[in-house]
């Protein structure tokens, strides 16, 4: 059976952005060698209730922790956003678009919605938004956009949302490693990069092929 890693995630998760270089760094560091699955958690997905004084300070509060912990840059203003809904899954659902699309450029581009959203105060729940992202990063606009919205990638995200489920994962971001019905967890939650490629080279070692 193949071994892989895989790395549940969700583009509006503070912490997947604080953890999105060392994901990166892991992946750059044992690709051909252990490819990574990227599955989607949906963290708020179907959120529909605009965000309240109370919600704005929780994740104020969070980001600050985030960007301490991980020293990654986040823009502020965006809690000067008034009726904001903060529904996970049109983001989940594009990363999953370009995953459809091209599955090597996926976790690359869910970090290009990551900086958009953190960092540059971009509304990524917006399906015009997510296209023009789609579009930066070499994408037709148009085909992007209409992906976006088939029943294809409607209910790839979906399966995702219940792999997560039935993985058990209980938040963002977790990567485990393994292979069929045996895996071990590599972080559940933030950590920096200092070790986990050596762990994960243990692993690997002791691990037969097939």
């Amino acid at each position: 059976m193949t071994r892989e890693l895989i790395y549940f995630a969700d583009p509006m998760c503070s912490w997947c952005y604080g953890f999105a270089p060392v994901i990166s760094a892991i992946e750059q560091h044992f690709r051909g060698r252990l490819p990574l699955r990227l599955v989607m958690g949906g963290l708020r997905a179907g959120q529909t209730r605009p965000m309240r004084d109370q919600d704005k300070e929780y994740i104020r509060e969070a980001w600050t922790r985030v960007s301490a912990a991980s020293g990654q840059p986040f823009d502020f203003s965006f809690f000067e956003r008034e009726g904001f809904v903060y529904d996970t899954e049109p983001a989940c659902r594009a990363v999953v678009t370009m995953r459809l699309r091209q599955p090597s450029r996926a976790l690359a581009f869910m970090e290009r919605i990551q900086t958009a959203f953190y960092a540059e105060n971009r509304d990524v729940t917006s399906r015009e938004v997510l296209a023009d992202l789609a579009a930066e990063e070499g994408e037709d606009r148009e085909t992007f956009a209409a992906a976006l919205l088939s029943p294809e990638a409607r209910n790839e995200t979906f399966r995702d949302f219940l792999t997560a489920q039935e993985f058990g994962i209980e938040g963002f971001p977790t990567l485990i490693v393994g292979s069929g019905n045996q895996y071990a967890l590599v972080t559940a939650g933030f950590r920096p990069l200092d070790g986990i490629p050596e762990a994960l080279e243990q692993w690997l070692a002791s691990q037969p092929e097939g």
